[in-house]
């Protein structure tokens, strides 16, 4: 009784007749806003019925090709990049890490090839290097003799230094600079210094030719350079970069020899990268020990992180707070650590799925440089005057340095998406609009025909279901046999 009441409310409440479901086919076909429809229906003649059956179909199949390709194109994850060059009227200055191309004083130590073999093992830590064997019984000789030996600080104590008597001459911007301006940092080629370490506001430059020039004195009579073991130039490297980031100096360095002027005309270049799929970058790295993310940065604290859990210590060259490892460690653990972690590919740097992937923002400063000799004649006689020291001293030993913006301008490299959200919408519009004239109206009054079909279609189904079979207790509701006789007989 149940299913029969259920079947009478479809019927008369929800399942129209026959003619009203056509008239229904027939409004809907006379009054949407989907062109071409309607001429379909409301035409008498057959051939203009077929033409413009044609024409709906061959514009609706245009279009369904359209929408399909700017899906494919925009799921490609396309780019753009504009390049804009902005002027300004005073740029902020970068900072710049200069280094002695000699690593250690003569003083330092009586075995010195010992200590370049030492270092060699130390700085590995930021780039491989290789290992002759037959440094090593040596190696092994003097650390059983030197337990308590600690490289960084003899490499602070005994290292490159900045004073009144290496650098002769410092100026920024038409006032006096000094060592104390200098931040003292550690990298491959052991004591450097940083100029603008803290990004002072006050380090602009609202004049484009002038920003920072220096002498040094490398004092080539106190070198311990080994030209065994690679260490054959005397002179000044130095990188510019971010007063943020941290000094990268493999491939990246500049080199003045001795007896240069090294004219150096700096650019700023900002690039902004999109974030995955568009681009590579992933906004959402931080480093602990950086203010901002850079790959470098990045690597090394990746680095930094491995060995520290492998080996129980961290190199003072690498970014954190763990303890100092002493030679023993760095020559027992740290060094093969290092083989490890790039054999494995543990710390990779470039795209979005790698450890260190590239950053969203990034500033650096191209450079071009020119030389000449450093002095002429008569200024050869003043400095040796001021200085006290001979002419080939002179020629020998003293760098000069000025760096300077090109232009007081910057230039902004940006990665930008080919097709937003919002542009893939418009394209779609466009082409439902001029294929079609649809809109979203359009697409509305359609799902809502497709839907009011699928309702009808299902209470079709339903009131053409069979119905259930009754299964009841014999005892008590099967009929005897004279009740089936008498009903044969009524029947």
């Amino acid at each position: 009784g149940i299913l029969k009441k259920i079947r009478l409310y479809l019927i008369k409440k929800l399942l129209p007749n026959l003619g009203d479901r056509r008239q229904y086919h027939q409004d809907f076909a006379s009054s949407t806003s989907f062109h071409g429809v309607h001429n379909i229906v409301q035409t008498q003649s057959k051939t203009r019925k077929v033409l413009w059956l044609l024409v709906v179909a061959g514009c609706l199949a245009i279009v369904i090709w359209q929408i399909c390709s700017r899906f494919i194109y925009y799921f490609s994850w396309p780019t753009t990049t504009t390049v804009v060059v902005q002027y300004v009227e005073n740029v902020k200055f970068p900072a710049v890490t200069f280094c002695n191309l000699n690593r250690f004083q003569d003083h330092a130590v009586s075995n010195l090839r010992i200590i370049f073999v030492i270092w060699n093992i130390v700085s590995g830590v930021l780039q491989k290097l290789a290992m002759e064997d037959k440094y090593f019984q040596e190696l092994n000789d003097f650390l059983r003799e030197n337990q308590n030996f600690s490289i960084k600080e003899f490499t602070r104590k005994n290292g490159f230094y900045l004073n009144s008597s290496t650098l002769l001459e410092c100026e920024f911007f038409g006032k006096p600079c000094y060592p104390q301006d200098f931040e003292h940092v550690f990298t491959e080629y052991g004591n450097c210094f940083t100029f603008n370490h803290n990004d002072l506001p006050a380090r602009r430059v609202s004049l484009s030719g002038r920003g920072l020039h220096l002498l040094f004195d490398v004092q080539q009579e106190k070198f311990t350079d080994e030209p065994a073991l690679g260490y054959t130039d005397a002179g000044i490297t130095f990188v510019v970069h971010s007063p943020k980031e941290l000094p990268r100096f493999d491939g990246l360095g500049l080199l003045t020899p001795v007896g240069t002027h090294a004219q150096v005309a700096i650019r700023q270049l900002k690039s902004i990268i999109q974030e995955y799929p568009w681009g590579e970058c992933n906004p959402d790295i931080k480093l602990r020990y950086n203010n901002i993310y850079t790959t470098n940065g990045c690597l090394q604290e990746c680095k930094a992180q491995y060995i520290q859990d492998w080996c129980g210590c961290l190199p003072f060259i690498l970014p954190g707070n763990g303890a100092e490892c002493d030679l023993m460690k760095f020559y027992n653990c740290v060094y093969p650590a290092v083989y490890d972690i790039e054999i494995k590919g543990l710390c990779t740097v470039g795209t979005h799925n790698s450890t260190c992937p590239t950053p969203c923002e990034e500033t650096a400063y191209p450079t071009s440089v020119t030389y000449s000799s450093f002095g002429g004649g008569k200024a050869i006689k003043y400095f040796s005057t001021k200085l006290n020291k001979s002419s080939e001293y002179i020629r020998q030993n003293l760098v000069s340095i000025d760096i300077k913006y090109h232009d007081l301008s910057y230039k902004i490299t940006q990665q930008q998406k080919a097709l937003t959200i919002s542009e893939l919408l418009a394209d779609i519009g466009g082409q439902l609009g001029l294929f079609c004239g649809a809109s979203m109206i359009t697409i509305i009054e359609l799902l809502e025909y497709i839907f009011t079909n699928f309702c009808w279609m299902c209470i079709f189904l339903l009131l053409k279901a069979p119905e259930m079979p009754q299964w009841n207790n014999p005892s008590q509701n099967q009929p005897t046999h004279r009740e089936k006789k008498k009903g044969i007989q009524e029947c």
